[in-house]
């Protein structure tokens, strides 16, 4: 099929062609059709197959021209970079349509956005919280919404928006078409749908949570953050096969540390994005990265989530994520468009029992190797990884109170209500499992 055989009109199809796109991805051609008869859709696709297509063609596609000042349709997303990005291919999409879009996230200054919702716009793009600022302001009216897009959901909730997009949905005409895209579904995103969703149609490409084959998954044991640093820049050293390196690591601190200490060895080879970070800063990251201007980008997992990076060789994980989705969506940068990709991850003893997990939603096993030993092993440790000092915590023991000395409304549990703490075997033997590689290293060509 190709997307001639869609019921697109001539102006997509020349934005398309122009694009340079001829053939749907499986996502797009069995979407189009669903969301075009108006019932609530739910996308599941692994990462990379075009999700953000496989919901705009088919509204741009029903979408007229009007002169009203509120938008008809509203998509929202959980990151600033998600948005912009939206909005680009938006505009990849409408040069030969007559559409006004715009997207608004926090961090801004409002009365920008307040200006762009008064010249009046079809289609709107935001972030939760911005979004509500202006709604509940009386800035923007959303009693003309239409259609609802919500890309990403789970990283939605996992950033801590269910409030917002709980107050939402509630707000929103109830007379509306939802439609729901994401690589992963978890519980929290089941228990949504299961209270705003009216008998939604699900599309799944691939198993939810399931990675791209084109990935190849390492995994090495690694004691300590410093050692870590000592194995990356240990192979970014070959240009040739490490060529644009996204590397994750778990928080801001130690993204600036990495950061500081690639620029001691490949000064200018790197850039480092977070929260902390202005937008303007983190968007003229992105877009040098994307036109190969330097080898590394370091971030937290705000990118992790729906950036389109092309051509990105490795994703490397300073740490294993705690939860098993975000790892999915760190290693779904790389081999995309069909292309072929690595992801090495690094993991002390306390993350091995993370892999375990990732692995079970997978339904596959990750390749682990043993440590090269021309990598130097660091005694320096950062803060967080400093162990605590027990001893000093001092616990007064005349205070600890017995059964005995509980009044007579305390009483035993009943033996059915008595549940047996195994200490978390299961996890001790995914730790075991990962303490001691399988496998040597692989040779490096």
């Amino acid at each position: 099929m190709t997307f001639a055989d869609l019921n697109l009109n001539r102006f997509l199809l020349n934005a398309l062609d122009d694009l340079g796109l001829t053939t749907p991805t499986p996502i797009q051609e069995q979407a189009f059709s669903v969301i075009m008869s108006s019932r609530d859709v739910i996308g599941i696709a692994q990462t990379g197959t075009g999700k953000t297509y496989a919901y705009l063609l088919p509204i741009l596609r029903q979408l007229t021209y009007s002169d009203q000042k509120s938008p008809r349709v509203l998509i929202v997303v959980p990151t600033r970079e998600l948005v912009v990005q939206v909005v680009q291919e938006i505009e990849n999409l409408t040069p030969y349509l007559n559409v006004r879009f715009a997207g608004i996230y926090g961090g801004t200054n409002i009365n920008n956005d307040k200006q762009l919702v008064f010249k009046g716009l079809d289609v709107l793009v935001a972030t939760p919280g911005r979004l509500l600022d202006l709604s509940l302001d009386g800035i923007l009216k959303l009693k003309t919404i239409q259609k609802l897009v919500i890309d990403e959901v789970d990283e939605m909730l996992n950033l801590g928006f269910l409030p917002q997009l709980s107050t939402l949905l509630d707000i929103l005409p109830k007379k509306r078409q939802n439609i729901l895209f994401s690589a992963t579904l978890t519980s929290e995103v089941d228990n949504l749908l299961d209270t705003f969703f009216k008998s939604p149609i699900k599309i799944q490409v691939g198993k939810s949570g399931s990675p791209l084959d084109a990935i190849e998954q390492q995994a090495y044991p690694v004691p300590n953050f410093y050692t870590k640093v000592n194995f990356l820049l240990s192979l970014l050293k070959d240009k040739e096969v490490f060529k644009k390196v996204l590397v994750f690591v778990k928080n801001k601190n130690q993204a600036n540390i990495l950061f500081n200490e690639l620029e001691i060895t490949m000064p200018k080879q790197s850039q480092v994005i977070h929260s902390n970070k202005t937008q303007n800063y983190r968007l003229r990251s992105i877009e040098n990265f994307e036109k190969n201007l330097f080898q590394v980008l370091i971030a937290t997992d705000i990118v992790a989530r729906g950036i389109d990076l092309s051509d990105v060789s490795h994703v490397i994980n300073i740490n294993i994520p705690k939860k098993p989705e975000n790892y999915i969506h760190r290693i779904g940068r790389t081999g995309r468009a069909e292309q072929k990709g690595t992801s090495i991850s690094f993991f002390t003893e306390d993350e091995a029992e993370y892999l375990g997990e990732i692995e079970l939603l997978m339904n596959r096993e990750i390749d682990v190797y043993d440590l090269p030993d021309t990598i130097e092993i660091s005694e320096e440790l950062i803060d967080e990884e400093i162990p605590r000092d027990e001893s000093s915590i001092e616990i007064n023991n005349d205070k600890r109170i017995s059964t005995t000395e509980l009044g007579s409304g305390f009483h035993e549990k009943k033996e059915k209500n008595k549940k047996v703490n195994l200490g978390g075997s299961y996890r001790r033997e995914i730790a075991k499992k990962y303490k001691k590689p399988k496998t040597r290293a692989p040779k490096r060509k």
